[in-house]
C-alpha cells in the first residue's frame, strides 16, 4: 500500500476543494481508508472513513454535512470533498489506510505524506 495526497492549497471561506488520495500499490479488501487532518499547533484529528466498497462512509461532527468522501476503484482513488469552508479547516490533512474503521490513529497502517489546505481571504 502505498498512499499519495494531492489536491491542497488555498481557498477562500465558503468556498470549495477535492483531495484525492491515491493508492498506488497493493490494495486489501478489508481496509478502510480514512483522512485525518493536523491544524497548526494542534494534534492530528479525525475527519472521516470509507470502507473499501464505497457504501459506508462515517465523518466527524465536525465537518459533517460539508465534507463526503468517496472513491473510485477505476482509479484507485478516494477523494475528500470539502465545502463551506472555514478557517478552521485549515490543516495539513493526510489519507490512511488499515483494517480499524476508528478515528485513532493506530488503526491505521498506512499513510500518505499529508497536503496543505488553507483557508484564508
Amino acid at each position: 500500500v502505498q498512499l499519495a495526497e494531492s489536491g491542497g492549497g488555498l481557498v477562500q471561506p465558503g468556498g470549495s476543494l477535492t483531495l484525492s488520495c491515491v493508492n498506488s500499490g497493493r490494495t486489501f479488501e478489508s481496509h478502510y481508508t480514512g483522512w485525518f487532518r493536523r491544524p497548526p499547533g494542534k494534534e492530528r484529528e479525525f475527519v472521516g472513513v470509507i470502507n473499501f466498497n464505497g457504501d459506508w462512509t462515517s465523518v466527524s461532527d465536525s465537518v459533517k454535512g460539508r465534507f463526503t468522501i468517496s472513491r473510485d476503484h477505476a482509479a484507485n482513488s478516494v477523494y475528500l470533498q470539502m465545502t463551506m469552508m472555514k478557517p478552521e479547516d485549515t490543516a495539513v490533512y493526510y489519507c490512511a489506510a488499515g483494517p480499524l474503521n476508528g478515528p485513532e490513529p493506530y488503526g491505521y497502517d498506512y499513510w500518505g505524506q499529508g497536503t496543505q489546505v488553507t483557508v484564508s481571504s
